[in-house]
């Protein structure tokens, strides 16, 4: 029966538990933060690679998708004949999922909970990455894995190894995230089953601790609290049954947090390097900004090509001979103010914003392993740190207009021309990753040379495997 057994059982649960939940919000969700923002960079930049190569079509509505809590896609089986459009949808919901998930989601040990975290493992197993094949049975994973080995029909080398990297970052992402998510789900069956002992049944006899009694006692004692019959039979068995020793210590076994001794740190860390790193992140943005210029160019180009007056084709033909600069256009755009939430108008000389890329687009291929890179890495990390916040600075303030252009030259369109006009969505999606990534590659550059410091104060060796830095903070 209840007593001192249970409540000493009791005492010794909540001492575990917290020191569990304080490793994992030090430790264990740091990991996950950074396994699942690779994952979704990774899956982002196939479904991009998707789109490039018309195998899906780009959701006109994925912009207008208002997301409240996780969600997994569809998992239904397709119909053959609107296949390429359901999976579509699916695909573009699925990013602007992980993209809540990364960017959104509070992933503190506070805030989730057992069906929270098992929608962070529905979506991660949405496709199985680590059984990546055409001919698996896995929901629309064989779709997917067609795709991709569709995406490499005559790709070049560069392209195949972005296919071949991100194939594989997110199979071994999804192995350990799902370690980290078994760790946290015992870790919530046994902070549920302590909140109902502590509530319920520490006072009850073995004969009043049955389901129906303890169900008859939630609503009161628990309410909002959902009742899980598997974790209840689990509480009965470890507290009034002739085994509840066994299966108590080996609770107790699995709860506690083991102590990983410091690692010698033989060699110190490279802080210019993880500098340099994030030089040719940025650098990666080059990839999406010829993607644009391209399209930018070709849908001024439909803009042009209207019909013009006798006198304008003539302006144009004499133009064209003395090689003189094309006549400026200027466009008025409109884009979102992020801190006032009110929209900004803004006029956009279009040549001279084309000319300005360009030149911008050349700097950052130079970044990857270029002139430039060579040069910077000869300078101290504190120059090197300006030219990285500055360039992440200037393609964060690219993407904001180029959003906008989009969205002009989508609305300014004719009659017939539809079709003509190019959408640079699953570009500014792809741009929109690599300052982000940039940005958290310099983050971790503070974050451990702070912690060396302090180190360095307290006399104390500082090692990076011993003591894990935690990603940017997810904005909430």
């Amino acid at each position: 029966m209840a007593g001192t057994d249970i409540a000493g059982y009791v005492n010794t649960l909540q001492e575990l538990i917290a020191a569990r939940s304080d490793w994992l919000e030090k430790s264990e969700l740091p990991k996950l933060k950074e396994n699942l923002r690779t994952y979704q960079i990774s899956y982002a930049s196939l479904y991009n690679i998707f789109l490039k190569r018309k195998l899906i079509d780009e959701d006109p509505y994925k912009q207008e998708t208002k997301i409240s809590e996780l969600e997994i896609p569809d998992t239904t089986a397709l119909n053959e004949a609107k296949k390429v459009e359901q999976l579509s949808i699916r695909l573009s919901n699925y990013d602007s999922q992980l993209d809540f998930l990364v960017n959104f989601y509070q992933l503190g040990v506070d805030f989730l909970n057992l069906d929270r975290i098992k929608r962070i493992v529905g979506l991660i197993r949405y496709i199985d990455w680590t059984s990546f094949s055409p001919d698996s049975q896995a929901g629309i994973t064989k779709f997917v894995a067609d795709m991709s080995n569709q995406s490499k029909q005559g790709a070049d080398a560069i392209n195949l190894s972005i296919i071949g990297e991100n194939l594989s970052r997110l199979s071994k992402t999804t192995a350990s995230s799902m370690g980290i998510l078994k760790d946290l789900n015992t870790f919530y069956r046994e902070k549920y089953k302590l909140d109902v002992r502590q509530k319920i049944t520490q006072t009850m006899s073995a004969s009043e601790a049955t389901l129906d009694g303890i169900k008859k006692k939630m609503p009161g004692a628990m309410p909002g609290s959902p009742f899980y019959k598997e974790l209840i039979d689990e509480i009965i068995k470890e507290d009034y049954s002739s085994s509840s020793t066994d299966l108590r210590d080996v609770i107790l076994n699995t709860l506690k947090v083991k102590e990983d001794k410091a690692k010698v740190v033989k060699q110190e860390i490279n802080y210019k390097k993880l500098l340099l790193d994030g030089i040719i992140t940025i650098g990666g943005a080059s990839a999406s900004l010829t993607e644009i210029l391209q399209k930018l160019n070709d849908n001024q180009a439909v803009i042009e090509s209207r019909k013009k007056s006798f006198f304008q084709t003539i302006k144009e033909l004499i133009r064209q001979i003395t090689n003189a600069e094309k006549e400026e256009v200027i466009y008025n755009i409109e884009s979102m103010d992020p801190t006032k939430g009110v929209p900004v108008k803004e006029k956009i000389s279009f040549h001279q914003f084309i000319n300005e890329l360009e030149k911008k687009n050349r700097i950052l291929s130079s970044f990857v392993r270029g002139n430039a890179y060579n040069k910077l890495s000869t300078m101290p990390e504190e120059q090197i740190i300006t030219y990285l916040e500055k360039n992440i600075k200037e393609v964060t303030a690219l993407h904001k207009t180029l959003n906008s252009l989009d969205e002009f030259f989508k609305a300014n369109v004719e009659a017939g021309e539809r079709d003509k006009i190019k959408g640079i969505k699953p570009d500014l999606s792809a741009l929109k990753n690599t300052y982000v990534k940039a940005n958290q590659q310099l983050y971790e550059y503070n974050a451990q040379k702070e912690e060396a410091e302090q180190m360095k104060k307290l006399g104390l060796n500082h090692s990076p495997d011993a003591m894990p830095i935690a990603p940017p903070v997810s904005a909430s």
